[in-house]
């Protein structure tokens, strides 16, 4: 059970490092967090988020999974899906 949660916690700290290269403040991060209401995402903050995003959990993410991202929690629950199909 420990490495489940030390597994989760490290998910969401990547996952929120890849929010901080996108210029979203520390203050701002939550999981609610609404990226177009919220965070203010354009266009150029979504490609750096994708890129990043793939290149550090090493996945690589569809236009269709993609539209299903309106807040980070959603991210955040499509990355243990992710991870763990991939480890299966």
């Amino acid at each position: 059970m420990k490495t489940e949660t030390v597994t989760e916690k490290s998910l969401r700290r990547n996952l929120y490092r890849v929010l901080r290269k996108t210029g979203v403040t520390k203050d701002n991060i939550c999981l609610t967090a609404s990226f177009y209401e919220d965070l203010n995402f354009d266009h150029i903050d979504w490609t750096i988020f994708i890129h990043y995003l793939e290149r550090i959990f090493t996945i690589r993410i569809n236009d269709e999974e993609l539209s299903r991202f309106s807040s980070v929690n959603d991210t955040l629950l499509y990355l243990r899906g992710e991870l763990v199909y991939s480890r299966s």
